[in-house]
């Protein structure tokens, strides 16, 4: 330290290590070295109103520009030294080793970092470049190394320029023999009394994954760094495969001795598993609660990343880490997350991009990725909260699953406390893009949880557009035979009409009286057998059976009418026993399924297909009931929304939750 700053009160802090993948997975080095050059995309904002140029720059964007280029597995010495090779050059403008200097622009104290790098090799040079939020870089600094052995350089890096977004990162470029990087960080001068990592207690809510549970605490156990802020991992165990009986739990355990705690409690859902971390956090002195997912593979120094930034935040903060898929490791989910009011539903902002490939496209190309996102909610796959904010505004809505992270972040962000979703903390995740959560059993947590969400939360009157989109989905789900979903989503609307104060009691049973409920329905018979449906047949030619082509918005509009007018006539007598059609489930919308009285239809994940067929006297009680609904709740919603937000206080609160959790054990033994 020095003599300044030990005057100033201040020490030195790292902010942020170079890294390495521990494996030396090379699906995953783009994230972390990127061997290719950069080749920047066209400027959205300087093509302004030309509609074909930006068709075409959404086309460039999007367009694969690696040369095949890759850096071998050797170059990789451990998790912190990396050999580049004999005039060659590679870039550390990467995810997970470019510093996100816009983040720390807007949302802590840090106003300048240090770039520290050690590096060996005579000839060797570093370039130190900054991005603007247009993408642009820019050359800030460089340095050559003169020394055989291990030479030292320091670049003091002002933050100023960064309002909106940007990036600062260091090339390296071999002299005539391979250089070595030896180490690198970003560090700040930050108050002493904010010198500190600040304590952790982990919440992992699992459900039957054993192997993938176990396999994550023991990665977070075996890193010495994570382990040494761990005031405990708490696993809420809600499943009968228990991740105790796995076999790679017993490694997993040794990695974290009394640290480890395994909660046991009822299948109360996501929102149940992670309440239940913040309950038993609040008991402990952790300044954060991290929330997990138990299907992922982390980044440990994810972890101590968004620690540092939540330490340095200027005010409390929730810190999220992003999304990549298990099975396209360098593809990214989502850079952000936010809620439309109006529609209330989440999106990432228009600025950004979904299921972005840094290898395909690297993050020195791709202008979009330089622009600071602003979030409303971090998904709770990995989510650091605050303890002194969970006392504050309470612990979890009892949603079961969906809507429970984002009511959450809006919720806290109505109390001053912002969300940061910070680039190079991540985790990857099985996606859930494959799944069929929109029409299986899931699609009546998601109706319920969102129509929950917005009367807490709606600054529009009668939730601005969310009613009559429901009402929307409702017809097409009718005119697409998919009558099951239909009457899960009148349950949930019923449910949410029902009030707050029902939800707690519901939480342990509502799943499995809904998997029941709708197991008695022709379109949520599954069978993964292609010889379990009859072969397709027609009592007439179909005009046109082509089912890749998207119409026309008037052509769609046509096809609804004429969809509805259809219920009134019977359907063709050979439809009750041969289907008209086999859809994929790309195939299977509901302009498609309108025309037709059955249809064999795939489920998005591959695994299994159903028989729809078309139900004209169920499809008007349906109608019927779904209007009425629907009508009652823009009539009741004013009031409906005060009784909610009147009791939130209550059934987010410890007490409450406590005896949910003692009756979720009692209803699991």
């Amino acid at each position: 330290m020095s003599k300044a700053s030990i005057e100033q009160g201040t020490v030195r802090r790292v902010l942020q290590r170079f890294v390495l993948p521990a494996d030396r997975d090379l699906d995953v080095v783009p994230l972390y070295v990127d061997t290719e050059a950069a080749m920047l995309d066209a400027d959205k904002e300087a093509i302004g109103s030309n509609k074909g140029a930006q068709k075409l720059n959404k086309a460039s964007a999007r367009q694969a520009i690696s040369s095949g280029t890759t850096l071998h597995p050797d170059a990789i010495l451990d998790r912190r030294r990396l050999r580049v090779e004999a005039s060659s050059r590679i870039s550390l403008g990467t995810y997970f080793n470019g510093f996100p200097a816009s983040y720390w622009r807007r949302w802590t104290i840090v106003d300048q970092v240090r770039l520290d790098l050690t590096l060996r090799g005579r000839g060797a040079s570093v370039i130190v470049y900054r991005s603007m939020a247009n993408g642009r870089s820019q050359r800030v600094d460089g340095w050559t190394c003169e020394t055989d052995g291990p030479s030292s350089a320091s670049f003091d890096l002002t933050l100023t320029p960064f309002v909106d977004g940007g990036w600062y990162w260091f090339d390296v470029i071999a002299g005539d023999e391979d250089a070595v990087v030896e180490e690198a960080t970003w560090s700040a001068e930050v108050p002493a009394d904010r010198a500190d990592l600040g304590r952790v207690t982990i919440g992992i809510t699992t459900m039957n994954r054993p192997d993938f549970c176990s396999a994550l605490v023991a990665q977070i156990g075996e890193d010495a760094d994570v382990n040494a802020i761990l005031d405990q991992v708490l696993v809420m165990e809600q499943g009968t495969q228990k991740v105790v009986d796995d076999p790679g739990f017993a490694k997993a355990e040794a990695s974290l001795g009394d640290k480890l705690r395994i909660v046991e409690q009822g299948n109360i859902g996501g929102s149940g598993g992670f309440a239940r971390a913040q309950f038993e956090a609040l008991k402990g002195s952790s300044k954060y609660v991290l929330f997990l997912d138990d299907d992922i593979v982390a980044e440990p120094e994810s972890i101590l990343r968004t620690v540092t930034f939540g330490d340095l935040a200027r005010r409390p903060t929730i810190v999220g880490g992003h999304m990549f898929s298990m099975f396209a490791k360098s593809q990214l989910h989502s850079y952000g997350e936010i809620i439309n009011r109006h529609r209330f539903w989440w999106m990432s902002p228009k600025s950004s991009e979904d299921q972005w490939d840094f290898g395909a496209r690297n993050l020195r190309s791709s202008r979009w990725l330089h622009r600071r996102v602003d979030v409303d909610f971090n998904p709770w796959f990995m989510c650091l909260i605050p303890l002194d904010v969970v006392r504050r505004i309470g612990l979890s809505l009892p949603l079961f699953i969906k809507w429970d992270d984002s009511e959450y972040g809006l919720r806290a962000q109505a109390a001053g406390v912002p969300t940061v979703s910070l680039p190079g903390a991540a985790v990857w995740h099985v996606p859930w893009t494959d799944k069929n959560d929109a029409l299986d059993w899931q699609a009546y947590f998601h109706q319920r949880n969102r129509f929950v969400a917005a009367l807490l939360h709606s600054p529009f009157p009668h939730g601005g557009r969310l009613i009559r989109e429901s009402l929307n989905h409702q017809i097409k789900h009718l005119i697409a035979m998919q009558y099951s979903t239909v009457e899960l989503r009148l349950l949930a609307l019923e449910d949410a009409l029902a009030g707050p104060h029902g939800l707690h009691g519901q939480l342990g049973s509502r799943l499995g009286e809904v998997r029941a409920f709708q197991k008695g329905f022709a379109d949520a018979q599954l069978s993964g057998d292609p010889d379990a449906f009859p072969p397709v047949r027609h009592s007439k030619p179909r005009r046109n059976a082509d089912t890749s082509e998207i119409p026309s918005k008037p052509s769609q509009l046509v096809t609804a009418v004429l969809g509805g007018i259809r219920q009134f006539r019977g359907a063709r007598g050979l439809s009750r026993e041969f289907p008209e059609a086999n859809l994929p489930a790309m195939d299977a919308r509901w302009y498609h399924l309108a025309n037709l009285d059955s249809a064999i239809v795939s489920m998005p994940d591959g695994t299994a297909a159903a028989f729809y067929k078309r139900e004209p006297q169920q499809f008007r009680d349906l109608l019927r009931r779904t209007v009425e609904t629907h009508e009652r709740l823009y009539r009741e919603w004013p009031e409906l929304s005060q009784r909610y937000r009147d009791a939130l206080g209550e059934i987010t609160s410890p007490e409450v939750w406590e005896a949910t959790f003692a009756a979720s054990l009692g209803e699991k033994r």
